[in-house]
């Protein structure tokens, strides 16, 4: 299947399905697995695959469990590889594309949620970051050496030190244990070096005992 291809904020929907999950973070250029079995999200996949295929994927924040409250930033991606179970579920891929800021929520028919996404604060987001505007990966690597040390986790340093500097950084946010609101605020991190800085702030947090939910 094609990998997306965007390059301008007009190329982006006007309209976006949306599937709030907690703890599951999708950056741009990362790429999320998703078991779907919910028949709401059985019916959305059935509608996206037949256009552009594009997902929000955005953390719930409270709420009922039949429509909880939605984070205001999320992130867009889309569906690159899907198989379908023999007892109906589907397993996708979404490559992140860009974020998004929720405008407003529609009314719609489908049992899925829609929203009118405003791209415009992350234009940037559809290109590569330059290697002038990388975080410092040593700084990174410190943080996490001293986060696996204190929760006694093995870690194959060589992968560490070799990944793409994003790569590594997308999969500790997506793969470490923080709460709701730590993880929105990697979401929402203007930068990859801002949210470098943040996931080194949580790390670091963890490890000094202090309280992680006080960040904002």
């Amino acid at each position: 299947m094609s990998q997306p291809s965007f390059t301008r904020l007009s190329e982006l929907p006007e309209e976006l399905a949306i599937f709030p999950l907690p703890g599951a973070l999708l950056f741009p250029r990362w790429q999320l697995p998703l078991n779907i079995f919910e028949p709401r999200y059985l019916n959305m996949i059935d509608d996206v695959i037949q256009d552009m295929r594009m997902i929000g994927m955005i953390q719930s924040v409270g709420g009922s469990k039949a429509k909880p409250d939605v984070a205001h930033t999320g992130c867009a991606g889309r569906i690159t590889a899907w198989s379908e179970t023999g007892d109906g579920r589907y397993l996708i891929t979404l490559t992140g594309i860009a974020r998004f800021d929720v405008k407003e929520e529609l009314s719609v028919m489908t049992p899925y949620r829609q929203v009118v996404p405003d791209w415009a604060p992350y234009e940037a987001d559809l290109k590569d970051v330059p290697d002038s505007k990388l975080p410092d990966r040593s700084r990174l690597v410190s943080a996490l050496h001293d986060y696996t040390e204190a929760h006694d986790m093995s870690t194959d340093w060589s992968a560490v030190e070799e990944a793409p500097l994003e790569t590594l950084v997308n999969a500790l946010c997506s793969g470490c244990p923080f709460s709701v609101m730590e993880k929105q605020a990697l979401v929402e991190a203007p930068t990859l070096k801002d949210r470098t800085e943040t996931l080194i702030t949580l790390l670091e947090m963890d490890v000094s005992g202090e309280d992680g939910g006080t960040l904002q």
